[in-house]
């Protein structure tokens, strides 16, 4: 049995809610704003009304981890980041949160209130702690193999946009927040305006929060459960739990859960890619010594300046230490041509090894990564900083050196 409805709100500016039947189980999902203290005090009243007997919050394991440890990453190894190529990732999810602190600096409300919240109460009440929500990593990753790549431009400058922007915040721009997540909030220009960034961004998380659901907390396991989201998931959450799901076995949920955590591989073709750009330079360095040994001798002087002025360029632009841009510039000609390892992993290492980041450092992270001058302030922010210029520079290096040396052999 399958019953959906909208329950009576009694305080006027509580937020939205709807209350799901599915057999003996009552799903009361709450939309909440993620930066709010009136969200965060419903959550407060809601779970000490002992009306609850588990909450599920839209959280993954990493995002529980960084509010109940803000200082997490200080216990990563910031190498094997790099390293494990999570540089990207990470960094995302830095400007993310920095979107967040910034609205939250304005409000005078720490971000993720009603989350902190839902998990200091259910833990007071000893109630069970769901977490529902796909970890932020793979809706990342989705995201970008869903859209072309020129829409990855501004995907990355909506990313940017959210370090760069320095507007106030006004109280009501802030409950408008209710209307959707952090995520469709940071991105919400290009969300609105393309089916493929909305579907892994909101449509995507709306299906895989009713599943989990349904593995942690089936109809008959709990009464009620309180599902405290973004209320920008409330209609497509309730709609999917009016799906009959249920009904469905655990393995056929399981299945739908991993189909929905499936980044694709990339192709064979991009695979190649590096390889067969490899092969073109190194076959050009050939013909032009075939040639004329001057011109062997000056594709190859010209590969090596091209490739490695632009990869210190970005090293230095992201104020990397000079030790840092001393390496890229000679790191970069070699890493070009050899896939297996990045100019912007060498750059890394070199400035972790020459200005490790201090205990401090990680402390002020998040406060730092909420402005752009904290960026390059911060020691551990700076080196992600130096792993994408330096990389980018380095490819761009490479397709302006590859094209300077086609243009000597074949113009």
């Amino acid at each position: 049995m399958n019953d959906s409805l909208d329950t009576a709100i009694p305080p006027a500016t509580a937020g939205p809610r709807q209350t799901v039947a599915l057999g003996e189980t009552r799903y009361t999902l709450l939309g909440t704003a993620h930066v709010s203290a009136q969200s965060a005090e419903e959550v407060r009243e809601l779970i000490r009304s002992g009306e609850f007997s588990a909450v599920a919050i839209e959280l993954c394991a990493s995002r529980h981890q960084s509010l109940v440890n803000p200082d997490a990453l200080a216990n990563q190894d910031l190498f094997q980041i790099f390293r494990q190529g999570k540089a990207g990732m990470v960094a995302a999810s830095l400007a993310l949160s920095a979107f967040q602190q910034r609205v939250a600096e304005q409000s005078g409300i720490e971000p993720g209130a009603e989350m902190r919240a839902a998990l200091k109460e259910s833990e007071r009440a000893e109630l069970p702690l769901l977490l529902i929500d796909r970890e932020i990593g793979i809706t990342l990753k989705r995201v970008y193999a869903n859209i072309p790549w020129w829409q990855r431009l501004g995907l990355f400058s909506g990313l940017l946009g959210s370090v760069m922007s320095r507007q106030k915040v006004s109280a009501q721009d802030i409950e408008r927040l209710k209307e959707g997540d952090v995520l469709e909030s940071t991105f919400n220009e290009f969300a609105e305006q393309s089916e493929a960034l909305y579907t892994p961004l909101i449509r995507e998380r709306d299906r895989y929060m009713a599943l989990r659901l349904m593995e942690e907390a089936p109809p008959g396991r709990y009464p009620n459960v309180l599902v405290v989201i973004g209320a920008g998931h409330l209609k497509g959450l309730n709609q999917e739990l009016g799906k009959e799901l249920g009904d469905l076995p655990a393995a056929e949920l399981e299945r739908q859960r991993h189909a929905l955590e499936h980044t694709k591989p990339r192709g064979k073709w991009w695979k190649a890619l590096p390889w067969i750009v490899t092969a073109l330079v190194l076959a050009g360095f050939a013909i032009g010594f075939s040639r004329d040994t001057q011109l062997g001798w000056r594709l190859i002087g010209e590969w090596f300046f091209i490739n490695g002025a632009l990869s210190a360029l970005g090293s230095a632009i992201a104020l990397g230490h000079p030790v840092t841009v001393i390496a890229s510039f000679f790191a970069a000609p070699l890493t070009s041509l050899n896939p297996t390892i990045g100019a912007g992993f060498v750059a890394a290492g070199v400035e972790l090894a020459v200005r490790k980041p201090k205990v401090s450092d990680f402390s002020r992270l998040r406060h730092d990564v909420a402005s752009l001058r904290g960026w390059w302030r911060n020691r551990v922010s700076r080196t992600f900083l130096v792993f994408l210029l330096a990389s980018l520079g380095s490819a761009a290096g490479t397709w302006i050196a590859g094209l300077r040396i086609a243009g000597q052999l074949f113009g």
